[in-house]
C-alpha cells in the first residue's frame, strides 16, 4: 500500500493528500543507484537475505525497489538495498523502481510490521490453492518441506475465537501445538491471557497447560512429561491455582475500565485536597501516617500522567 503524506494549502485552509512516490514502476540501470547505507558481509550471511536472494531466483522481483531522484541521473536507494545487492552479485544490469516524491527513508522499513504465524499460515493456504507446490514455496523461501507443512497445519485443532485474539501475535508453533491439546473454551481463555500478559512464548502456555484440568483436555488421559511428573497432590493445587487465575483475569477485565475512571477521579480529588495548606496542616498533626500514604499517591499518579504525554509527544505520525 502507498505510503501517503498530508499537506496543509495554506491558502484554502484545507488539506489535501498527495501520494509519496509517482503510480508508474520504472526501469533503472543498477549504476545508476547510490546506497543509502551499506550491505555488510555479516548481513549477507543472514537467514533472511539468504531468503530474499531464493525469493528473487524461484518468484522474481515482487516488491519494487523504492528510489528518490538524486538529479543528473543518478537516484539513491530508500528500500530495496538486499534486492539490489543479490541481483548486482547475479550480473542484473536493470532493476524495477519505484519514485519516491520524498527522500525520507522513515515511512519505509523503519518501522516495520512483521508478519505474524497465522499470516504466514493464511498466505501459505493461498499459494497452495493457486497451485503453488510446497516444494516450489520452500526453495522460494529458502526452508525445508517441513517447514511449510508445518506452517500450512499451524491451525489445525484451534477454534475460530482463540484464532482471532491471537491473529496479530507473533505466537511460536509449539505454543499453537499445545494450545491443540485444550478442549476450545480453554484455548479461548489461554488465548486471552496470553494477549494480556503479552506473551505469547511456548513456556507460558505450557504453564497453562500443565495446570489444565483433565476435562479441558481434548484428551483426558493424555500427560506430557511434565504432568507425569507431578504427584496428585501438586498437580491439584496447580489446577485450582491456574483456574483461580483465568477467572481473576475475567474479573479485572470487566472492571478495569470502571476502575481507571474512578482512581482518575479520585487523583484529581487528592491533588486538589492537597494544595488546601489548612487541610495538609491538620492532617499532619492528626495523621502523619494517611498524609504520607495519599502524597505518595499523588505523586505517583503525576508521574503516570507525565509518563503518558511524554510518550504522546513522542508518537510520529503516520
Amino acid at each position: 500500500m502507498a505510503t501517503m503524506t498530508k499537506t496543509t494549502a495554506a491558502a484554502s485552509g484545507k488539506s489535501h493528500v498527495r501520494a509519496a512516490f509517482r503510480p508508474e514502476i520504472v526501469l533503472l540501470e543498477i549504476a545508476r543507484l547510490t546506497p543509502s547505507r551499506e550491505i555488510t558481509a555479516a548481513m549477507q550471511r543472514e537467514t533472511k537475505y539468504r531468503q530474499i536472494a531464493a525469493s528473487l531466483e524461484h518468484v522474481g522481483m515482487i516488491e519494487p525497489v523504492v528510489v528518490f531522484s538524486a538529479g543528473r541521473g543518478k537516484y539513491l536507494i530508500l528500500d530495496g538495498h538486499k534486492r539490489v545487492e543479490i541481483l548486482k552479485s547475479r550480473g542484473e544490469t536493470q532493476v524495477q523502481c519505484l519514485l519516491a516524491t520524498d527522500d525520507e527513508s522513515y515511512n519505509y522499513n523503519k518501522r516495520v510490521n512483521y508478519l505474524s504465524p497465522i499470516g504466514e499460515h493464511q498466505m501459505i493456504l493461498r499459494a497452495l490453492a493457486n497451485g503453488l507446490t510446497e516444494e516450489r514455496l520452500a526453495a522460494a523461501l529458502d526452508v525445508d518441506v517441513g517447514v511449510i507443512r508445518q506452517k500450512r497445519d499451524l491451525l489445525d485443532g484451534i477454534c475460530p475465537e482463540a484464532v482471532e485474539a491471537l491473529r496479530d501475535r507473533r505466537v511460536t508453533p509449539k505454543a499453537f501445538a499445545l494450545l491443540r491439546k485444550m478442549k476450545p473454551a480453554r484455548q479461548i481463555e489461554v488465548a486471552d491471557l496470553m494477549v494480556a500478559a503479552k506473551n505469547y512464548t511456548e513456556r507460558f502456555v505450557r504453564a497453562l497447560y500443565v495446570g489444565t484440568r483433565a476435562d479441558l483436555l481434548v484428551e483426558s488421559a493424555e500427560r506430557q512429561d511434565s504432568r507425569k511428573r507431578a504427584d496428585p497432590g501438586r498437580k491439584a493445587i496447580l489446577e485450582m491455582e491456574t483456574d483461580a487465575l483465568l477467572k481473576e483475569f475475567k474479573t479485572v477485565e470487566q472492571s478495569y475500565g470502571k476502575n481507571v475512571i474512578a482512581l482518575t477521579v479520585c487523583c484529581r480529588y487528592l491533588e486538589k485536597m492537597l494544595r488546601n495548606g489548612r487541610v495538609q496542616r491538620y492532617l499532619a498533626k492528626k495523621w502523619p501516617v494517611l498524609l504520607e500514604q495519599i502524597q505518595r499517591v499523588a505523586e505517583e499518579c503525576e508521574a503516570d500522567k507525565e509518563s503518558r504525554a511524554k510518550g504522546a509527544k513522542h508518537v510520529k505520525p503516520a
